[in-house]
């Protein structure tokens, strides 16, 4: 029927538990400005942006990384088309460089200083909601980026901090210079490694959690499947993208697509309402370039799944029974597992 889609109503939810709260359904920018698609123009980036505000979706997800630094551009532009008190602003720092080349990032206090003032001036606004070290600095302790960070936040540059695919570790030892508002951290039906210690870590510390990836970049969604990729994608470097991987994991996605026809929704849908029924404390952070895949998205709150449902759903996708790995190995540092800093006192190699 018409206007069927405005009876969604997106629920808010508090991350972490130094006051942050968002939309439970945050919009991941980076994809606006390319990597796993052409970047779109500038007046359809904001008509996204717009359109998921007017939708009830605050909670906008962005990094100097994205562009790079357009992206931060594009949603500095678009918030000046919209209440900057009523939306969540989260941007991160600290990848200097990330290709198949490896990854190159730096935490030092001089850098996450100049990193802040430049996003600001990027975005132009007069501070950052959530502000993320988008990967730690093996290094840098982390506790010298955090000092600087707790700086950050006393001058009101920043309201939360935020670490992103850090180890269990590194949570620990930020978490006792400043609380640590939000984790990111890839999760999806076919990434749930962090189940084991990551997730019991941060309810236990009362940090919220931020899954980006939420489809399995695109797959549940039917990419590689159903979709093919574009030629400029980064998707075919990602190994479960290729040749064999591909054919053994699109078995997965015909055993979602079934499910997802019992529970009358697409498979991106259910792959989505899996991660969003989680937990009070999960804002996952989905990303897209068309408004009908950001409706879509939005659909995905109307599916409601049992603990039966949840666990026929995980069954489904066994995560033995997925075939390679999340990242090429060269990148494989992007991984929490990679994510752990010097003792506390060391000297800072330069």
């Amino acid at each position: 029927m018409a206007g069927e889609h405005h009876i969604i109503q997106i629920p808010r939810l508090k991350l972490g538990t130094q006051g942050l709260e968002v939309s439970k359904l945050g919009l991941g920018c980076m994809g606006l400005s390319g990597a796993y698609n052409d970047p779109v123009t500038e007046d359809i980036g904001i008509s996204i942006i717009k359109h998921a505000f007017d939708r009830g979706i605050t909670f906008f997800d962005t990094s100097d990384l994205y562009g790079p630094k357009t992206n931060e551009i594009l949603l500095g532009k678009a918030l000046k088309q919209l209440p900057r008190e009523k939306v969540q602003l989260a941007t991160k720092f600290g990848i200097i460089k990330s290709d198949l080349t490896g990854l190159v990032t730096n935490g030092t206090p001089e850098y996450v200083r100049s990193a802040i003032e430049a996003s600001l001036k990027r975005l132009d606004v007069d501070y950052i909601d959530l502000y993320y070290q988008h990967r730690v600095d093996p290094n840098t302790p982390i506790e010298d980026t955090m000092s600087e960070l707790k700086k950050l936040v006393e001058e009101g540059k920043i309201k939360y901090i935020g670490l992103s695919e850090a180890s269990p570790e590194t949570i620990r030892r930020a978490h006792a210079i400043h609380p640590i508002t939000a984790l990111q951290t890839e999760w999806s039906l076919w990434t749930r490694d962090i189940e084991e210690q990551i997730v019991p870590l941060c309810r236990e510390l009362g940090i919220g959690i931020v899954p980006y990836s939420p489809l399995g970049r695109g797959f549940f969604g039917g990419k590689g499947v159903v979709e093919t990729l574009p030629a400029n994608s980064f998707l075919p470097n990602l190994p479960r993208f290729q040749g064999e991987n591909l054919d053994k994991n699109k078995t997965l996605y015909m055993k979602i697509e079934m499910l997802a026809k019992k529970h009358g929704c697409t498979p991106a849908q259910l792959a989505l309402a899996w991660v969003l029924h989680q937990g009070a404390d999960v804002a996952p952070i989905p990303g897209t370039t068309k408004i009908k895949n950001l409706e879509s998205n939005i659909g995905s709150l109307k599916v409601k799944l049992t603990e039966e449902d949840l666990k026929e759903v995980s069954d489904a996708v066994s995560i033995n029974e997925v075939a390679g790995n999340v990242m090429p190995d060269v990148l494989s540092q992007l991984h929490w597992k990679f994510g752990n800093t010097p003792p506390k006192g060391s000297k800072v190699s330069t």
